[in-house]
């Protein structure tokens, strides 16, 4: 199976640089919703049989223009969230940004103890992503595209295809990211591309 992972477009939280990880989450700016809007062309070589979307508002509003352009229904799943912030939520100073994101490369480096006050557990968040991916290759679909968040797609990812932590911390994704994979839940996953720079 061909997983296409997308980060959602710029959001209003985004632009305050505010860990806003909590349901429903901020909404999409005119720049994202232009970035939600060339998705299509962005992913025009590639047949889709599936897509997904998170809880949260701005991934569905990011998915919707794909899923108009290619006639197919959003599937909404919770385990395609951002990680919790936690006691952290919607604080933008930069130790706090700092301690979120070590913590999800912490998680990529085999520090699967590692946790933010309030927030969920490395272990937590794998099996609620995985649950997704799993139900997706179950279904049949050879290539789907799961739009989700910034965070969790690099961790997730990084920790899935073996991609070592000092490379996944290099490796942040901007708004409408793509990361892609190839594998199976069952068999493990091979990254063959992340943010347009081919990695087979």
């Amino acid at each position: 199976m061909r997983l296409i992972l997308v980060r959602h477009g710029q959001t209003t939280a985004n632009v305050a640089g505010l860990l806003d990880t909590a349901h429903p989450g901020a909404h999409l700016t005119d720049l994202g919703h232009e970035q939600a809007a060339a998705l299509p062309a962005v992913l025009d070589g590639a047949t889709i049989d599936a897509l997904y979307a998170s809880s949260l508002v701005r991934t569905q509003q990011t998915a919707a223009p794909l899923a108009a352009a290619r006639g197919l229904d959003v599937q909404v799943r919770d385990g395609l969230r951002e990680i919790s912030a936690g006691d952290l939520e919607m604080l933008g100073d930069a130790a706090s940004v700092e301690r979120y994101l070590a913590t999800s490369l912490a998680w990529v480096a085999g520090d699967h103890d590692a946790a933010l006050p309030g927030g969920e557990t490395a272990p937590e968040v794998l099996a609620r992503f995985d649950d997704v991916v799993t139900e997706a290759a179950a279904s049949g679909a050879e290539t789907v595209v799961m739009v989700s968040h910034g965070t969790v797609i690099r961790s997730w990812a990084a920790i899935r295809a073996g991609i070592p932590a000092d490379e996944a911390a290099r490796s942040r994704l901007g708004n409408t990211d793509v990361v892609v994979l190839e594998g199976h839940p069952a068999e493990g996953w091979r990254a063959l591309s992340w943010a347009g720079r081919s990695l087979s």
